[in-house]
């Protein structure tokens, strides 16, 4: 069909009933649209039957996965104007119905499904995770993890960089200078300080990642570290660098569910960017388990994504493309349960400062790193895992600029029967001039 891209246009403008607010290019090299836009390339019908077989967030999601939908032009800005029609307006099958009781967007359904083609629904991307048991057992939780985060050292070396800090940095100003690597620095001794680490005092780090945190607390605070984590591929990477710092007296990294920790206590326990895997129904469980791991008096600084509220908590469910494509069977939650289940454990929380700005500096650094080594990430991860992995970092950098989702650092105590709680009086200095 000639004019491929203003027939649908048109189509898509008559079902949503707004302006569709970028250029889009169609299969037959026509274009229609805003100029002066980013342009969304629909490079063949089975994106639209990808669309029209699972309408809202993962349609599109797959077709992207696929390769059958790209944007030319900044990523950034089509996510910004197209977010009004796809995660503003949380349109799914169940909306769409509801659309099409109404003669006009029926029509313009049909129309579509005319332009695809062929109705055979196409099969998804093999980079989405399909579902198998229960949700958060030792072995489901082990498979999310795996799914995630063993997807290669060297590919996350190329996004991450010399730090391997696959959470939120905390930056001094978002000037051209300053760096990822001092930022992750940064963050990683505001915990050391917030936990007030000192030499002989033991460490436990709850889904060590590969080994930055561990590294940094044993080297520069003279603690003693224990590291778990569910993922292979992190451990034998920090066990590396921790024989290459020299520190395999003072840090040692397992394989092993925070469930199956058993040598505590411990003087304190971080935990950073893992308590999004938890899931809801067993946030209670992890914040009791970690407090029985703590000494009387031992400090947990929790570093957690949290969502905004709704009004019905019912209605809450995890985003479809990050649970199919990024992290399988996470799950987030305001700060403010978060704060009432650490407390229900039996902990004193001292301290929440919430640093969200920061984590869309840091998206924005890692989404470079990728595009800038584009072709070695397809080469070390394959095509569709490159595209997972943009248009996730991408859109997170958005939703945390947006206010949509945030960060937070939760300082909480187990404050013994004294009263004792160990804390200084003007704690938000944590030792360092200035803070």
């Amino acid at each position: 069909m000639p004019d491929a891209a203003l027939r649908l246009t048109e189509l898509l403008e008559q079902l949503l009933g707004a302006p569709v607010p970028v250029r889009v290019r169609a299969w037959d090299g026509s274009e229609s649209g805003p100029p002066g836009t980013p342009i969304l390339v629909v490079r063949n019908r089975r994106a639209l039957r990808r669309l029209l077989f699972k309408p809202g967030e993962l349609g599109l999601a797959r077709a992207w996965v696929a390769g059958d939908l790209t944007v030319d032009g900044d990523l950034y800005t089509a996510l910004g104007l197209l977010s009004g029609l796809i995660w503003e307006r949380g349109e799914d099958a169940r909306g769409l119905a509801g659309t099409l009781r109404d003669p006009q967007a029926r029509a313009a359904a049909l129309g579509l499904v005319k332009l695809a083609g062929p109705p055979l629904p196409p099969a998804p991307p093999a980079e989405e995770v399909r579902r198998r048991g229960h949700l958060h057992t030792r072995r489901s939780d082990k498979r999310a993890i795996s799914h995630h985060y063993d997807v290669g050292n060297d590919f996350y070396e190329l996004v991450l960089g010399p730090s391997m800090v696959y959470s939120c940095a905390y930056w001094p100003a978002p000037e051209p200078g300053a760096t990822l690597e001092q930022a992750q620095h940064d963050k990683l001794e505001l915990i050391c300080r917030k936990l007030d680490l000192k030499p002989g005092r033991r460490l436990l780090d709850v889904g060590c990642g590969w080994g930055s945190m561990a590294i940094h607390a044993a080297r520069e605070h003279g603690v003693s570290v224990v590291g778990v984590t569910l993922s292979q591929e992190q451990a034998a990477y920090a066990r590396k660098r921790v024989a290459d710092e020299g520190l395999t007296d003072r840090v040692e990294i397992r394989v092993q569910d925070y469930r199956d920790v058993a040598d505590g206590p411990y003087d304190a326990i971080s935990s950073i960017g893992m308590a999004e895997h938890v899931g809801a129904a067993r946030y209670l469980e992890y914040a009791s388990d970690l407090y029985a791991l703590l000494k009387p008096g031992g400090r947990l600084l929790n570093h957690q994504i949290g969502r905004r509220p709704q009004r019905d908590e019912s209605a809450y469910h995890v985003d479809e493309f990050i649970d199919a494509y990024v992290f399988p069977d996470g799950e987030l939650a305001p700060i403010g349960t978060t704060v009432t289940q650490l407390e229900r454990a039996g902990f004193e929380v001292r301290d929440v400062e919430s640093i969200r700005e920061h984590y869309a500096l840091t998206l924005r650094r890692w989404v470079a790193n990728l595009e800038a080594n584009w072709a070695r990430a397809v080469r070390l991860t394959g095509p569709g895992r490159a595209r997972v992995w943009r248009l996730y970092m991408t859109a997170s950098a958005l939703a945390f600029e947006r206010n949509r989702i945030g960060v937070n650092q939760v300082l909480a105590v187990r404050t013994p029967e004294s009263g004792d709680s160990g804390m200084p009086l003007r704690a938000r200095t944590w030792g360092t001039p200035g803070g």
